[in-house]
């Protein structure tokens, strides 16, 4: 079977990768192959991927966009550490690039203004997704059974392959979308705008019910056209499928964003999969414990390092290296340790922000809660309002460090140092660091929705919390996390068990594999 991937980012070429959607784009293909399946990936160069040493020029793309005739170069990257029966691709045009003008650095994804959203990825993602069609229906990169489509970057081939004379050599080929997180829709006008339907594709014939949001009428949902053309639309958990069903009622509750009509629909017809992600393994899981001090340690120099990129320290980093210095040193560890690795923002703090019934926040009411000797570590960046609410807690808090950053070696650490890793976020379609920490023997506390409530098992390989309100998911929230660090601290045997119980629970890429092969693509 020939699977053709296409993406928005893969993280089996270094440097594209900024999200979950990149492991799942590293780590599924070399599963299918092991399968006997034959899988291309192809995704944009943004710039600077096609520019590695090991990396060649197959041939070339054309198409027309915005009426004019468009020609782009495809490159077959080879990695290091490729899997064989996966091709590694990425399509080059300047027009894919997104480059940032003050730092001169590329990026993935374009962060518009909240007034214009997705203008300047919509039009890149367009591009994208033209070149990748006329390299498939022209035979430039092969022939393919199945395209397997991915969020709403790659959801636009769908709809040339439907509606484009063009490209109607595609429509043999069975198609796939995955939803990765139904957040980010890619909502751009019909018409009137530079980045819209009608100005990438002047005189193309669809058919407004098809490419219509459901909420904007005059406006093209990316998203839905995918969830509406594809064979098989595919979440990647179980409990997703069902949450995105029902409308969203937030800040309690993120279900369908306006397109849970749809899924419904799509769900009725038998179109609607959800299969949970797998996790990469090796045989010396978990890992050998980090000591609290070469955590600090290692924490202080990333802090440091951070801190020398400019002309001042940020508050942030000082409260860091005060508070590791602070700590460094002591005669006796933390009896518990708290930890978390995100991206700070609504989806996965809100709930850490935001006050339960005792009008407190439910980060304060837990440092209050563990005391002196335990202690909490939080490492992510995102936005600016909860960096400056999770700085002020870490000056405020001694039993708080705030890492504000992203540090690979400071992840890892955290995931084989800590004790109980929290997780509330409001909503997770699967959720990879709940994972990673239980592959080191470190239990979970999340939030019961999507992906979180499909991988722990609350008592028995960690802990959950729900809420109908969300007063009483802050609340259950503070309670769950305050009842498992007692349980760590008054009954060693019975927590020892639930380590040994997360330690051992697996999501392997190959059962997850199998059903992809006979649930999506047969």
């Amino acid at each position: 079977m020939e699977v053709l991937f296409v993406a928005a980012e893969n993280g089996g070429i270094e440097g594209g990768k900024v999200g979950g959607i990149g492991d799942v784009i590293r780590d599924l293909p070399p599963a299918l192959a092991a399968l006997g399946c034959r899988v291309t990936v192809v995704i944009p160069s943004h710039g600077y991927l096609h520019l590695g040493l090991d990396s060649t020029k197959i041939g070339a793309s054309r198409f027309l966009f915005r009426g004019e005739l468009q020609t782009a170069d495809i490159f077959e990257v080879f990695p290091p550490n490729g899997s064989p029966g996966v091709t590694q691709l990425v399509i080059h045009h300047p027009a894919l690039s997104a480059v940032d003008a003050s730092s001169g650095t590329y990026h993935i994804y374009t962060h518009d203004p909240p007034d214009r959203p997705f203008f300047t990825d919509g039009s890149r993602f367009a591009f994208f997704s033209a070149a990748a069609v006329a390299a498939v229906s022209r035979k430039v990169i092969g022939t393919f059974d199945v395209i397997h489509l991915h969020d709403w970057h790659a959801a636009l081939v769908a709809l040339l392959g439907r509606f484009h004379p063009d490209f109607s050599a595609i429509r043999n080929c069975r198609s796939v979308l995955s939803i990765h997180n139904l957040a980010f829709q890619g909502v751009r006008p019909l018409r009137g705008s530079a980045s819209s339907l009608e100005a990438w594709f002047p005189g193309l014939r669809y058919d407004w019910a098809t490419v219509a949001d459901p909420r904007w009428p005059d406006c093209i949902n990316l998203m839905a056209v995918g969830i509406r053309l594809a064979d098989r639309v595919h979440t990647v958990s179980p409990s997703y499928a069902r949450d995105i069903r029902q409308p969203s009622r937030k800040p309690q509750f993120y279900g369908g964003e306006g397109l849970e009509a749809d899924l419904e629909q799509v769900h009725r017809e038998g179109r609607l999969i959800g299969i949970l992600n797998g996790c990469r393994y090796s045989r010396t899981e978990p890992g050998q414990r980090v000591s609290f001090d070469d955590l600090l340690n290692l924490i202080r120099r990333e802090a440091i390092r951070w801190s020398g990129d400019g002309d001042a320290v940020p508050a942030a980093q000082f409260v860091a290296v005060a508070r590791t210095l602070d700590k460094g040193g002591r005669n006796e560890d933390p009896d518990v340790i708290l930890t978390s690795v995100a991206r700070v923002g609504e989806q996965k703090m809100l709930l850490l922000r935001q006050n339960g019934s005792k009008g407190k926040s439910a980060l304060h009411e837990i440092l209050e809660g563990i005391g002196p000797r335990g202690c909490y570590i939080l490492l992510g960046s995102g936005d600016r309002d909860y960096e400056r609410f999770f700085t002020t807690t870490s000056a405020r808090y001694e039993n708080f460090i705030f890492v504000n950053g992203y540090s690979e070696n400071c992840a890892k650490a955290l995931y084989a140092a800590g004790d109980l890793y929290l997780m509330p976020s409001s909503f997770e379609p699967c959720g990879l660091s709940q994972m990673l920490a239980m592959r080191e023997g470190q239990p979970c506390l999340v939030h019961a929705v999507g992906g979180l409530k499909d991988t722990v098992d609350d008592g028995r390989n960690g802990f959950t919390f729900s809420g109908d309100t969300l007063e009483k998911q802050v609340d259950g929230f503070v309670c769950a996390t305050l009842e498992a660090v007692a349980l760590k601290r008054q009954n060693p045997a019975a927590w020892g068990k639930i380590c040994k119980n997360a330690a051992a629970t697996r999501f392997r890429w190959k059962e997850a594999a199998d059903r992809y092969v006979q649930e999506l693509y047969r």
